[in-house]
């Protein structure tokens, strides 16, 4: 039969077995907290890149808005002229806008009674900002003071120092509407357009742009050999603005084929 002595010595404490179990229960708490702590910092993460992904088209459309675009450029000196028909006739207005693209805007631009816009003229040196794939006519209707949605038709072609210019107009037109018109141009990168509401007649009205174009001239080319080179071959075709000319401006077999809406 044991004594006490060595049964006391076989059982362990009580309080090496209380220190164990605690030791053992601030493990697992520890653990667990660290884990509460790992899994929140991941839910954290997770939620702060949903809202970073839910915020990435509104960035986008902000940095687009802050994007810079056409300015006036009122330094710039005008490159741009039309020879005047007489000594009264004068410019209402000469704006020149500029991209940071390298696009330059030269826009001219009278007025009538109650400074009513009654032609503009502009040209357009492409940069950078050009887009191929936006159709040439895109902004004419708003150029020529008509709704962005304004559908318009080619109204005729004409024959100008430039070369033929087609001419349009708005599909439910009235026989005294404005004519827009548009010239492109490869090389140089040129566009010319504008609009023109001078003309009681047809006939008339495209014989006044004609006449505006033909009176088109160079000031500077600044940089651009192959601007001045381009109007200087166009000075060889000039003609003048009497009404026996302008009547031989007009291309009717070209006319027939150029009808329709755009």
């Amino acid at each position: 039969m044991q004594s006490l002595e060595a049964s006391t010595a076989a059982t362990p404490p009580r309080t090496a077995i209380h220190l164990a179990l605690a030791a053992f229960a601030d493990e697992v708490v520890g653990t667990l907290a660290r884990l509460f702590v790992y899994v929140g910092t991941l839910v954290l993460f997770a939620i702060l890149a949903l809202a970073a992904v839910g915020q990435l088209p509104n960035l986008r459309d902000d940095e687009r808005m802050e994007k810079p675009g056409w300015a006036e450029a009122s330094r710039s000196h005008p490159a741009f002229a039309l020879s005047k028909l007489d000594s009264s006739e004068k410019t209402a207005t000469y704006v020149i806008l500029r991209h940071p693209e390298g696009g330059r805007r030269d826009v001219m631009r009278w007025t009538g009674e109650a400074d009513k816009p009654v032609a503009e003229l502009e040209i357009y040196r492409e940069g950078g900002e050009f887009d191929v794939a936006r159709p040439a006519t895109a902004d004419l209707a708003v150029q020529m003071g008509l709704g962005a949605a304004t559908a318009l038709e080619q109204a005729g072609l004409i024959d100008t120092k430039f070369g033929p210019v087609v001419l349009f107009r708005p599909t439910d037109a009235a026989n005294g509407t404005c004519l827009g018109y548009l010239k492109r141009s490869e090389e140089p990168a040129l566009q010319v357009s504008g609009f023109s509401c001078q003309g009681e007649t047809l006939p008339a009205r495209r014989a006044a742009v004609a006449c505006t174009l033909n009176r088109l001239t160079l000031l500077t080319s600044g940089n651009e050999p192959k601007l001045a080179e381009f109007f200087a071959h166009a000075e060889l075709k000039r003609r003048g603005c009497d009404a026996a000319a302008s009547s031989d401006w007009l291309l009717g077999a070209a006319n027939a084929q150029l009808r329709g809406a755009l």
